[in-house]
């Protein structure tokens, strides 16, 4: 275990972050002076639960985050500073089950117990806007077909090469940066880890991109679809099953695909939950504008609307690109790091405890033949329907942890209130003269 005071000590570091993140995907923090990091890594540092996107009232007790040791991070643009993600307890109590990290933790244990261990690499997008986030910030950037513009990308370099430079600094392996299908949309991307590092490397790296635009008079998003007419922002994720040997659980040269019996049951799991767990994989009112977009100016959304599965396609929703591991493509960037993990090790478990198998294998380009698909379940076509698919589903809840379901129902129907409530543009634009 790191000790944070020693850490601070060697590193320079005046100040720590205590840091968590809400059922909304907030990231909360404290900024603790280095003197006092000692206690708090015993104690943990109070906080009043409701006041962020937690079900807690204002009569519940003191909610204290204690920093894992494990998790911190030097910031790298301001190096008297570090980040450490927390684990969240009630004052005089125990864990809260239903903070998203405590979730995960969880379900990690329930793999280890089957000598299990899963491992992820997430492929998060991002828009650099305005300072009001009104429209892209480059305005040479118009190409109908921008992914990959090596001109547009080296015209952002000061951004992307900073954050690649950062992550190269704290070890993480980045491997490739480009600019991806949308006019003013990227994605970077490095070496998978397990499912806790990943999460806590992913709630950084979305900070840590906020942070940079910023310092350069930008802002960036990761805000599922901001632009009607482009290609949205997705999270893809990478995942793969280990055994406490180091073998890869999920790869078998002699079967289809290079995907072993416990990689099929694991991704037969996702895909009978698939309708569920999308109210977690696309948390949002805006996600359904996203995973049930027209094509967009590129041609193609890059997102799935079906519950399907293939080789190495990616006009599904989940593609088995090589042996040993397939990606799962309907998570965007709106979603929690953390439940992101959780629900993907929960519907795997899943599949594993009951042989799942995930159905036929389609190879079809679903933009131009979905319509032939007639035996695979449509994905939600908006928030409300996605928390009915997941109430629906009272295994994936159980192993959610019934705290966390209860808490997160309960706040993303307050969430769809809200919309419905809201008076927009378009309902005054077409029915104003009604």
């Amino acid at each position: 275990m790191t000790d944070l005071a020693a850490f601070a000590r060697d590193k320079g570091v005046k100040y720590f972050m205590i840091s968590y993140t809400d059922l909304f995907g907030g990231q909360r923090a404290k900024l603790v002076p280095a003197p006092a990091i000692a206690e708090m890594q015993t104690d943990g540092a109070g906080f009043a639960g409701f006041a962020t996107w937690l079900d807690l009232t204002p009569a519940h007790p003191d909610m204290l985050a204690v920093p894992d040791p494990a998790s911190v991070i030097q910031l790298p643009w301001k190096k008297e500073v570090a980040w450490v993600a927390s684990n969240c307890v009630m004052a005089g109590g125990g864990p809260l089950g239903q903070v998203p990290r405590t979730v995960l933790g969880r379900l990690i244990d329930e793999a280890a117990a089957l000598g299990l261990t899963v491992k992820t690499g997430v492929e998060p997008e991002f828009f650099l806007l305005s300072p009001d986030g009104t429209e892209i910030s480059d305005p040479a950037d118009t190409s109908v077909k921008p992914c990959y513009d090596q001109q547009a990308v080296m015209r952002r370099y000061d951004v992307i090469a900073e954050i690649c430079d950062y992550m190269l600094d704290l070890g993480w392996e980045p491997y490739q940066n480009d600019h991806e299908d949308a006019n003013g949309q990227f994605e970077m991307n490095w070496k998978y880890d397990t499912a806790m590092a990943t999460a806590d490397k992913h709630s950084f790296f979305k900070f840590m991109v906020r942070s940079v635009a910023e310092k350069h008079g930008l802002r960036a998003t990761f805000m599922p679809k901001p632009f009607m007419g482009l290609t949205g922002n997705g999270c893809h994720a990478h995942i793969s099953v280990w055994n406490t040997d180091g073998t890869n659980a999920f790869a078998d040269t002699d079967k289809e695909l290079g995907l072993s019996d416990k990689g099929r049951h694991f991704l037969g799991g996702i895909m009978k939950h698939a309708s569920a767990l999308a109210v977690i994989t696309n948390p949002t009112v805006n996600s359904y504008k996203r995973i049930n977009a027209p094509r967009t100016v590129s041609g193609a959304t890059w997102a799935p609307n079906t519950v399907t599965w293939t080789g190495n396609n990616r006009t599904h929703m989940v593609r088995v690109p090589g042996p040993g591991r397939f990606e799962l493509r309907l998570p965007d960037g709106a979603v929690n790091p953390y439940l992101l993990q959780s629900v993907i090790i929960a519907a795997g478990l899943s599949g594993l405890a009951t042989k799942a198998d995930p159905g036929p294998r389609h190879d079809i380009d679903m933009y131009a033949e979905g319509h032939k698909v007639t035996d695979a379940p449509k994905l939600p076509l908006n928030l409300l329907d996605a928390i009915r698919a997941y109430e629906a589903d009272p295994e994936l809840m159980a192993a959610m942890g019934a705290e966390f379901s209860e808490a997160y129902v309960k706040m993303k129907r307050q969430e769809w209130s809200a919309y419905t409530s809201h008076l927009s543009q378009w309902e005054r634009d077409t029915t104003l003269d009604i």
